[in-house]
């Protein structure tokens, strides 16, 4: 395989592997504060609280991976979108602080601002992923030079934002899916109703957004006109969505999440075959930066290649091993959050 195409799929994996895992994470906090009492929101806390830190790892090997496979994309794009970094990265500190700080002390204030903190800063981190990607999909102002002069409110632009939107109801839905694998008897019963309307909110979304997009961001389907193989990865994706409500209904929440995994899966999929060959597309094609223009040298890729093959065994058997660790539903006791 080429290297460079190497290279762009381990950077897409690692980012889909934190979609899928981080997530949930991120959905849960979102549904935070719908939850009712200290104990409830104790148990929602407590569904995430052996695995959320690992997985916010896959976030950083895919910054590592994209800063070592594209150098020049990683210095584009962090350079021109500092203020948005620094704001996501305040954000992912707060989230932090606020899973481990919350229950340190009694106070029903203290425990209150913390969960506030918790919540708005898992909605804030979705939200911020959508714009990003929102803002790859519709090009950037790039220069000849690669460089792009822009501010954080140029970013924000109703299509991003519905961008945006799209990925908080996306994980809202897949939170709400993996909470109702993690509890049981009334709180349970409460879950069900977050998926169900998690799921309308989601699919109101991503058909306005798929609408738009086709309309609006024509460019990002022509690779399925081009390859109708690829459709494949789009059908996938609509029997995935759809087989959700299925699961749900015959109890199923292992499959469901199953599905929803499926889902994530399939848009990153889909995200990724309507950029190809091109990492960040410019308002003017020319001045894109390609997984060929951007790459670091092959020795570089062959070295990526190689720590790639030996370490992502590793990272999956770490990753499973730590999920039958703690499957089941949550029990409080005097070690929870």
């Amino acid at each position: 395989m080429d290297l460079n195409i190497f290279a762009f799929i381990l950077v897409g994996v690692l980012l889909t592997g934190y979609a899928i895992l981080d997530g949930f994470d991120l959905g849960v906090g979102s549904l935070h504060l719908f939850a009712k009492g200290d104990r409830e929101r104790r148990i929602l806390l407590n569904s995430i609280g052996p695995v959320w830190d690992g997985n916010e790892v896959w976030l950083v090997t895919g910054g590592g991976a994209l800063f070592a496979a594209f150098p020049h994309v990683y210095a584009s794009v962090f350079s021109a979108f500092y203020d948005a970094f620094m704001l996501l990265l305040l954000v992912l500190i707060f989230r932090a602080i606020s899973i481990e700080f919350r229950s340190k002390y009694p106070s029903p204030t203290w425990r209150k601002s913390w969960d506030i903190a918790f919540s708005i800063s898992s909605y804030l981190i979705a939200l911020l992923a959508g714009i990003a990607l929102g803002n790859i999909v519709v090009g950037v102002p790039l220069d000849k030079n690669h460089e792009l002069h822009t501010n954080v409110l140029n970013l924000i632009t109703p299509y991003t934002l519905l961008v945006g939107i799209t990925t908080v109801a996306l994980f809202m839905m897949h939170g709400a899916i993996y909470l109702l694998m993690k509890t049981e008897g009334e709180i349970q019963s409460k879950v069900r109703i977050w998926v169900q309307n998690a799921m309308i909110f989601f699919i109101m979304c991503y058909v306005s957004l798929s609408m738009i997009t086709l309309l609006y961001v024509p460019h990002m389907a022509d690779k399925l006109r081009e390859q109708p193989l690829f459709f494949v990865v789009a059908l996938i994706n609509m029997f995935a969505v759809a087989n959700i409500p299925r699961e749900i209904t015959k109890n199923r929440p292992t499959y469901a999440f199953v599905s929803s995994s499926v889902n994530i899966l399939c848009l990153m999929s889909l995200f990724a075959i309507g950029l190809f060959p091109n990492i960040v597309p410019a308002v003017d094609p020319s001045n894109s930066l390609n997984i060929y223009n951007s790459a670091s040298s092959a020795k570089t890729l062959r070295t990526i290649l190689i720590f790639a093959l030996l370490g992502t065994p590793v990272v999956l058997a770490y990753t499973i091993s730590i999920y039958w660790i703690y499957r089941g539903k949550v029990k409080l006791d005097e070690m929870s959050y």
